[in-house]
Parts: C-alpha cells; sequence; structure tokens
C-alpha cells in the first residue's frame, strides 16, 4: 500500500522548470519628457490710470480686428432670376494651365439673395459671402455695376 500512495504522489507533483536567467532585456518604461520654461516675472512700474486704459483698449482693438472674418466679394454676370429673392451669377477666371501655359476659362455659379427682386438676366453685379440662407445660397447681392440689354 506504501508503493501505491508513493506512486499518486507522485503523479501529483509538477516539475519545476528552471527560470532563464539573462536572456530576457528589461525595457525601460518610456517616460514623458517635460521641459521647464522659466516663468515670466511680472514687472510693476508705476503708471496712470489713463495710459492704463488705452493700452487696454489697443490690446482689445487688435484681438477684434484678429477675430473679424475676411469677406470674399466677386463680381459675375447674372444667368437667371426667375427664383423668388434669388439671382445665379455666373462668375468667370482665366486660370494658367500648369504644364502647357495656356490660359484656360473656369466659372463657376453662385446662388445670390436679391431683396428687392431688382436684378435682370445680363447685369453685372458684385456679390459677398454671406452666412447660409437656405440650402445652396449663401451669397448676397452687394451692388449692380452695370444694367444688361434688354
Amino acid at each position: 500500500m506504501e508503493n501505491k500512495d508513493k506512486m499518486e504522489d507522485k503523479s501529483k507533483i509538477t516539475k519545476k522548470v528552471p527560470a532563464k536567467t539573462g536572456a530576457t532585456k528589461k525595457v525601460p518604461a518610456k517616460t514623458a519628457v517635460t521641459k521647464k520654461v522659466p516663468a515670466k516675472t511680472a514687472v510693476t512700474k508705476k503708471v496712470s490710470a489713463k495710459t492704463e486704459v488705452t493700452k487696454i483698449d489697443t490690446v482689445k482693438a487688435t484681438t477684434k480686428t484678429i477675430n473679424k472674418k475676411i469677406q470674399r466679394t466677386v463680381t459675375g454676370k447674372v444667368v437667371s432670376n426667375k427664383m423668388d429673392k434669388t439671382i445665379t451669377v455666373l462668375v468667370e477666371r482665366k486660370v494658367k494651365h500648369p504644364l502647357y501655359g495656356k490660359y484656360i476659362n473656369l466659372s463657376n455659379k453662385f446662388h445670390a439673395h436679391d431683396e428687392k427682386n431688382e436684378i435682370n438676366e445680363g447685369d453685372i453685379v458684385q456679390i459677398t459671402e454671406h452666412k447660409p440662407l437656405s440650402k445652396s445660397k449663401s451669397w448676397v447681392l452687394t451692388k449692380v455695376l452695370s444694367k444688361g440689354q434688354g
């Protein structure tokens, strides 16, 4: 009986595998590199209240001019005025071909808002980009440069 107990014990014992030494490389963990920037020291000067206010006003004025969006204006010929308070303007431009050097006529059609419905086909008008007024209309009539024949 003792033999059977020993046999059972041997089956339960697992072999220990020797650990590998020197075969694995330790990779250092990546650390975030932070640069220390010296803090700006505030220089206190005695300044009169009027000059301080003007400095603040000039700073506000420069930020207002920076935030202001540049308005695109284009000139073109009215192709259609059949819609209510909307005109279609054909804007043509000449572009030089990059390889051959020949000038090519390219054109775009824009829908523009005509509040008074006073523009007719053939008129040369100037339109300015505006916030979208509808799905396809994001331009507004600025001025009429010349009336068309008719």
